[in-house]
């Protein structure tokens, strides 16, 4: 058995150390860093101690403090114009939040005159906020023939060149000087994406090393340019063939692993992912991104004819994320409403705090388009019973039995 962390106090206003401060201050409960690699390490931050407040972790072997939640902004300079956009942020800081997830083709749905335009809005929001305050995260393309994005490249590859320019470009475009997460958005190589599931044998292809792309991130962390790497929409051999070359050369280790995560997917993560990305085997955070799953969970598709169903993503923007809106996910969408209703809480916090309880998760990538409903899924995360009772945990357990990834296209 692990002995327990050292716990202390640090001021709000101030962030010393405020060990011997009376109880009465207005102090926040730490856990500090552990230097032993199996002891978890969480730090809860409040105003006053027995508020309900967000919870922040360690993200893997990275020395990055990340709140629970993460902003996701893909939808900043489509669905949001520019003041959308720093309003959210400013209420996301407000509430406790501490990191953004944004990407170099942002916003989605991908479209060469609105490409980086989401970087361009934070940016504008990053220039009255201290720096060393916002983990910003980012993305670099995988495997893309959308060359536009890039100034002379046929097919986008994760190679040294094309890595140099997506960074050079982010930081152009974001205004600071240093990413403090870079992460590779898809592999190099052919894997089955963004709702495929099972991998087509004849479509293998030659993609760069592995090596090649950590040497790379390696001369960026040298020049001070990124501070950690990580990768998103990967598999259990992808993950291993980074930790291996990094090893294997003395190469930066991933510290991150950005998937889908949800309700309505879950077996690609838990099925051997869980596994490797375990804090006492190669120790990796999962960023889990679309925990409504792109708002199937919210459950306003359930009635197509619905206002909220009409001006919803999956209709203004025919095809995308179809997944989510098939039979099959809208009848386990129904079952997984009917968990809720049964225990008292609305889908969004049986979501929500479904993915908050997953021991493997350190931090749920949340967006939103209104500051409303920013606000419900903040406050689903931190109102919501944690962790959820036992019975909301079996019926969960048992709607799954029946709805394994019903979003497999």
């Amino acid at each position: 058995m692990t002995s327990s962390p050292d716990i202390f106090y640090c001021c709000l206003r101030t962030g010393e150390n405020c060990s011997r401060i009376p109880s009465s201050s207005h102090l926040a409960p730490v856990w500090r860093r552990s230097t032993h690699r199996k002891k978890s390490s969480i730090v809860v931050c409040s105003g006053k101690r027995n508020d309900k407040a967000l919870e922040y972790k360690k993200l893997g072997d990275s020395d990055l403090v990340i709140s629970e939640i993460t902003l996701g902004t893909m939808t900043f300079g489509e669905q949001n114009t520019e003041k959308d956009a720093h309003e959210q942020l400013s209420y996301a800081f407000e509430r406790g939040i501490n990191a953004l997830d944004t990407a170099e083709m942002y916003p989605i749905p991908v479209k060469k005159e609105t490409q980086g335009r989401t970087d361009r809005y934070i940016a504008s929001w990053l220039k009255s906020q201290p720096r060393d305050k916002v983990i910003l995260a980012t993305k670099v393309c995988g495997y893309s023939e959308r060359n536009y994005i890039r100034d002379n490249a046929s097919v986008i590859r994760v190679d040294a060149a094309n890595i140099k320019e997506s960074v050079e470009k982010s930081l152009e475009r974001l205004g600071t000087d240093y990413i403090d997460l870079l992460q590779i958005h898809w592999p190099d190589r052919y894997i089955p994406l963004f709702g495929g599931y099972l991998y087509e044998y004849t479509r293998w292809r030659e993609s760069v090393p592995f090596s090649d792309q950590l040497r790379a991130f390696q001369e960026l962390i040298d020049q001070g340019k990124v501070r950690y790497i990580g990768v998103s929409n990967e598999t259990s051999y992808g993950v291993m063939e980074f930790l291996h070359a990094a090893k294997l050369e003395g190469l930066p280790k991933i510290v991150s692993i950005q998937n889908n995560y949800s309700l309505l997917v879950r077996c690609k993560y838990e099925l051997d992912l869980i596994e490797v990305c375990h804090p006492n085997n190669c120790n990796i955070g999962l960023l889990a991104y679309s925990p409504l799953a792109g708002g199937a969970l919210s459950g306003k598709y359930l009635d197509s004819n619905s206002e909220a169903a009409k001006i919803g993503r999956f209709n203004l923007f025919p095809g995308y994320m179809e997944r989510y809106n098939k039979s099959v996910s809208k009848e386990a969408t129904g079952e997984y409403l009917k968990v809720a209703k049964k225990h008292g809480l609305s889908l969004v916090e049986l979501a929500l705090g479904f993915v908050r309880d997953r021991p493997f998760v350190t931090s749920s990538i949340i967006g939103a388009t209104t500051i409303e409903q920013l606000a419900q899924d903040v406050d689903a995360i931190l109102k919501t019973e944690r962790p959820l009772p036992p019975e909301v945990e079996k019926d969960i357990e048992n709607v799954f039995k029946r709805y394994k990834d019903p979003a497999i296209d």
